[in-house]
């Protein structure tokens, strides 16, 4: 029986998880191009300050521990507002990549690191801290990263938190390199842990939270 005869908990159809993957891949990665025309438009280049530095990229590794630790706090914490979030992960993200290998998600991971902080640091809060200031930048361009995350209110919260840290990191450190291997290493080692670590096996009561 292939993927597509299969059908998920909720009863649909289950998609073909390797082209799920292509797909995510191709979105994320496509962020990328999408701000270097963004850039272009606005005088902005995405890869300004970027350089290739093995300590850089040692840093950036660094940097995705304290999201992974904050991650791993949050969904494990026992409060209505994760829940409704471990729901969707495990409702909606466990059917499409729940049993690809580690090499898919880093790539998704990778795709996102590169495209969304090209976009959201290299761009955007570059444009709005011309615009605004600095750290007014910081805050805008956090916000707008937390919108386009609408899972549920918290979410859009805690993304923006996110944002606020990659954008502060990008700041002190000066090398769009640092954000991007913090982002990209963070995303796979929380998907991962999603996935592999059995997170989101909650008790069935729990999972009716969401409406």
């Amino acid at each position: 029986m292939t993927d597509e005869e299969r059908s998920d908990s909720t009863g649909r159809p289950a998609l073909d998880q390797g082209t799920v993957v292509v797909a995510a891949v191709l979105f994320e990665g496509g962020l990328a191009p999408l701000a270097l025309a963004i850039g272009w438009l606005m005088g902005q280049s995405p890869l300004e300050g970027f350089t290739w530095s093995i300590r850089d990229a040692f840093l950036g590794v660094v940097a995705a521990l304290p999201m992974y630790a904050m991650f791993q706090l949050l969904m494990r914490w026992p409060i209505r507002p994760l829940e409704r979030i471990r729901h969707f992960f495990e409702a909606e993200l466990t059917p499409l990549f729940g049993s690809r290998p580690d090499s898919d998600l880093a790539l998704v991971a990778l795709a996102a690191g590169v495209g969304e902080e090209m976009l959201f640091r290299g761009v955007l809060q570059g444009v709005l801290a011309h615009w605004l200031g600095t750290w007014e930048g910081l805050v805008a361009a956090s916000l707008l990263f937390g919108l386009v995350h609408p899972i549920t209110v918290t979410y859009v919260l805690v993304a923006g938190l996110l944002g606020a840290y990659l954008g502060a990191v990008w700041i002190f450190s000066g090398n769009l390199l640092v954000v991007m291997i913090a982002h990209a290493v963070y995303d796979f080692l929380a998907l991962r842990a999603l996935f592999r670590g059995r997170m989101l096996s909650t008790p069935v009561a729990d999972r009716q939270i969401p409406s």
